[in-house]
């Protein structure tokens, strides 16, 4: 049937508000869209930086502890310690060149000042300023001996250090590996003014290469929580579930597997399989991203 010339103008009269209504619903729907890439870009970056940040805290940490446990060896072994398990472990030369070392035996305890002066690159590679203050006190008859070291000025790998450290060193857990009980309130600041302030205990077990001279072949297995306080008053924490394996062949963390928890939210932290290099990945909802250890110089 043909259509009337009135139809055909009610139809070209109905036709732009038609086509308005898809227009307008196909804006709506985008605008929708737009929105949840927005809120998923947002969301994603913030569980990035929070991986960052844990990455880098760990990093630091145990940049810390290879220093401390270097000055432990070439210094302090020498001062107590006479037996042949350490006998090997003297005269050696765990620390930078370009540090300068004073050490005091006082009435129970051996102070030892590290002095990075203005900058110094330690044998990790890593860049270290201002000084670190040990205070060294040996349990001979339990085979411990307990550390607390604090840092005046101190800043590594651009990252300014405030707080003390208290590490309990047992020569012989129950399996026979030296091993540390390290309880940590810090602060760490970063280039730009950001800071964190890190409160809790790890276990730091020495697992391969205590038994020779070579330093360049000693791994460790890291265990324990902590809680991260940031500048802005977010607070999250953090658990190993599989423990962190460090070994001084290499300047970054090769395995283990790292819980973070924020406002009830979870991820996990990956530091790989045993390759060395500085990537770690982070997974939430499924979802996984790579990241870098240590963040770049300018980044």
């Amino acid at each position: 049937m043909k259509k009337t010339p009135a139809i055909r103008n009610k139809l070209i009269l109905k036709l732009p508000a038609f086509l308005g209504c898809i227009l307008l619903v196909t804006l709506l729907f985008s605008s929708c869209n737009s929105d949840n890439s927005a809120s998923d870009a947002e969301f994603n970056s913030l569980v990035l930086e929070e991986a960052q940040e844990m990455a880098e805290i760990d990093d630091t940490s145990e940049n810390i502890n290879e220093i401390i446990e270097s000055a432990y060896l070439e210094i302090a072994t020498s001062d107590f310690f006479k037996s042949s398990e350490y006998k090997g472990q003297q005269d050696k030369r765990f620390l930078s060149d370009c540090v300068m070392i004073t050490k005091e035996l006082k009435d129970n305890y051996l102070e030892i000042i590290l002095d990075y002066g203005d900058g110094c690159t330690t044998k990790k590679e890593h860049e270290a300023k201002g000084k670190i203050i040990i205070h060294v006190d040996p349990s001979l008859e339990n085979l411990t001996v307990n550390m607390t070291y604090s840092f005046d000025n101190f800043y590594i790998n651009g990252k300014k250090i405030e707080g003390s450290v208290e590490k309990l060193r047992s020569r012989n857990n129950n399996i026979g590996n030296p091993q540390s009980q390290i309880t940590r309130n810090i602060k760490i600041i970063w280039e730009d003014g950001a800071y964190s302030t890190i409160e809790g205990q790890r276990t730091r077990e020495w697992i391969d290469g205590n038994d020779n001279d070579l330093w360049g072949d000693n791994v460790f297995s890291i265990t324990g929580n902590w809680t991260i306080t940031k500048r802005d008053g977010s607070v999250y924490t953090s658990h190993i579930i599989e423990p962190l394996i460090r070994t001084l062949a290499c300047r970054f963390m090769i395995s283990g597997l790292v819980e973070i928890k924020t406002n009830g939210e979870l991820s996990q932290l990956n530091y790989g399989d045993g390759e060395c290099d500085d990537m770690a990945t982070i997974t939430k909802d499924g979802i996984s991203y790579e990241i870098h250890i240590r963040r770049k110089k300018g980044k």
